[in-house]
């Protein structure tokens, strides 16, 4: 059982994957982790998958999720947490807006005390170094707005794409989540409040990346809708007990780096 473990959802990332795994292997070495990595292929249609086999062949701590087809991040990121097998389970989002080294942050909040730890862009804006153009702030603080109106989630930042939990919390949460696209966040941090589990908050480094793939005003009507299956789910029990969905088991395969 590894110590740490760090997924990755990746679609067609053969721009940036390997410059994030080397930025990865170089951390985890520098802080002598026991970690695996896992990398979630998420039905890529560039050669974002034999990036990483090649990596993973190289290095044993890397594996390769395939997802069946291209589901979105939330199933991504779902795959991946229900293979891993670390003590403390960290996503973050391939092209590192959060530097790797920002993990250390949130694994802190979860040493603590806390169950999860998520990062935020909001909590302290110097760490900032690169923002976001105005109408994806604009976006951004709406949908922070109905976040609280309709979910009752106070946090300044559910969208930052680093967050931690411990693997007790994570195999309890990723089995009951729904949502398998953008609108994923603000599910597991609910389901995490229903259950109890203390949530933290955490400034974190942060930089724009113009490739993102979120269209503020397609993609946030998307998260808008998914915001009130959240609440639905919630009324019509659909997160008392925890389900295992197809990306927990034989729907996927797993590369392992050996």
């Amino acid at each position: 059982m590894p110590a740490y473990s760090i997924v990755v959802p990746a679609y067609n990332e053969r721009d940036r994957i390997a410059a994030s795994l080397d930025q990865i292997l170089r951390f985890v070495a520098k802080e002598h982790w026991d970690a695996e990595i896992i990398v979630v292929n998420d039905g890529s249609r560039d050669d974002t998958a034999e990036i990483v086999r090649r990596y993973a062949s190289a290095h044993p701590i890397i594996r390769l999720i395939e997802n069946p087809g291209n589901r979105g991040k939330g199933y991504s990121v779902r795959n991946g947490v229900l293979h891993a097998k670390g003590e403390l389970i960290l996503f973050t989002d391939a092209d590192l807006s959060s530097p790797i080294h920002e993990a250390n942050k949130l694994f802190a909040a979860l040493r603590s005390g806390a169950e999860v730890s998520i990062g935020s862009r909001w909590l302290n804006p110097a760490l900032m170094t690169e923002r976001q153009p105005v109408l994806r702030q604009i976006a951004g603080r709406v949908f922070n707005v109905l976040n609280r109106l309709i979910l009752g989630l106070t946090f300044r930042d559910t969208q930052c794409g680093m967050k931690a939990f411990t693997g007790a919390a994570a195999r309890q949460i990723f089995p009951r989540q729904h949502i398998e696209r953008w609108g994923f966040d603000p599910e597991i941090l609910f389901i995490a409040r229903k259950l109890g589990y203390r949530t933290v908050e955490v400034g974190v480094e942060w930089a724009h990346d113009n490739r993102s793939k979120i269209n503020p005003l397609v993609d946030g009507v998307q998260m808008f809708l998914e915001m009130l299956r959240i609440r639905w789910y919630s009324l019509t029990g659909k997160y008392a007990h925890a389900h295992m969905p197809q990306s927990g088991n034989q729907a996927a395969s797993a590369t392992p780096g050996s």
